[in-house]
């Protein structure tokens, strides 16, 4: 909406300040600080909203899982569902600061609103039934992957998208590996998607710890999406994929970043509210769809290392067990096997943010690997 004003400069010399504002660099700055406000000043107020409403998070019983339960009882009645603060300034902010003809920019609106959604369902399923079970597997899954494919097949047939989206590239080559994925599009993609939803509400485990990797992960991705949307940088001197439209996917991520920010205000340790499934289901499919509009989505498993860390200890717990029945890990996802070890939790939460830092400068640094 902001984007717009920069017409109106030529209606007088005083408003020739207004051109900034058709700036990407300049747009993306002032989303990443409206963000970051909003989910501050609302911060307190949705936080006395949802204990009035007593949508206190359940935590697992001594007969699911003892130790736990000991180390997390303190936390017994914290609001949850905090996640519609980071879901409500990035969408609030998106509309503001954003161009709002570009496609990816429909796409990632449509993905972050409905997984919001379903994370919204899920959470107050578990309030008001005083459990976590929520939504069921299943249902949740189908769900995903049909927001996915709606919004993968939204960009498959967009004409000005199409074939940009399906190319595949491989991290330090020039030129995609496949130049047109055809119907792989359609399975490739919305599994990335989905796949990272769950990655980010596996990681939602500890006091700020999904909050802190979302912003190092999103400001990564806020530089990819500027370099892709920029046709001198990203041809001339990186050899990345270009599209016009990629640059404006830089103010949603630095909307995502002022959001998560300003959530982990609240949320850092000891945490006065967790995002819940609406907050870590919206912020990985945000991510996800991120990554595929500036056709950086295998960077993805680099950049959020600890996303991907998260639900690799759970797959091979499981696989573990159902093969060998002996666990590897003594409990997952993994930073609970590092709390039951002995390490506090701020501990793990810290040291987690500096995987996830280095993770993300380690992406970056594929842009020059080429």
């Amino acid at each position: 909406m902001f984007y717009y004003l920069h017409l109106l400069k030529d209606s007088s010399e005083w408003l020739e300040l207004l051109n900034v504002f058709q700036y990407q660099t300049f747009r993306a700055a002032g989303a990443a600080l409206f963000a970051f406000l909003l989910s501050v000043f609302l911060g307190n107020k949705v936080i006395l909203k949802l204990t009035a409403l007593k949508v206190g998070q359940p935590i697992r019983t001594k007969e699911e899982v003892h130790k736990l339960a000991e180390l997390h009882g303190g936390k017994v009645g914290t609001p949850t569902m905090g996640g519609i603060l980071i879901v409500g300034a990035v969408l609030f902010a998106t509309i503001l600061w954003a161009r709002p003809t570009n496609p990816f920019i429909h796409a990632l609106v449509f993905v972050t609103l409905f997984t919001g959604l379903l994370g919204f369902a899920d959470d107050y399923l578990k309030v008001t039934k005083k459990n976590s079970v929520g939504v069921r597997g299943k249902v949740k899954l189908v769900v995903q992957f049909a927001v996915a494919i709606i919004a993968v097949g939204y960009l498959y047939f967009h004409p000005d998208t199409s074939s940009y989206i399906r190319q595949l590239f491989f991290p330090s080559l020039k030129y995609p590996v496949i130049e047109d994925m055809g119907i792989f599009t359609f399975i490739l993609l919305p599994l990335i998607i989905v796949g990272f939803s769950n990655a980010v509400n596996l990681t939602d485990g500890l006091d700020g710890l999904a909050s802190g990797c979302t912003v190092t992960t999103a400001m990564a991705y806020g530089v990819f999406s500027y370099v892709a949307g920029h046709q001198v940088v990203a041809e001339t001197y990186l050899f990345v994929p270009y599209h016009k439209f990629a640059g404006e996917v830089a103010i949603f991520s630095a909307a995502l970043v002022g959001a998560a920010l300003g959530f982990l205000w609240f949320n850092c340790h000891p945490a006065k509210v967790f995002m819940g499934d609406t907050g870590s289901l919206s912020i990985g499919g945000m991510l996800a769809m991120i990554a595929i509009c500036c056709k950086q989505e295998l960077v993805l498993f680099i950049v959020g290392f600890v996303f991907v860390m998260e639900t690799a200890s759970v797959m091979i717990q499981v696989a573990s067990f159902k093969l060998t029945g002996k666990r590897v890990f003594k409990m997952s996802p993994i930073h609970h096997h590092f709390e039951l070890m002995g390490w506090e939790e701020s501990k793990v939460i810290n040291r987690f943010w500096i995987i996830s830092i280095i993770s993300a400068a380690i992406g970056l640094m594929t842009l020059k690997v080429r």
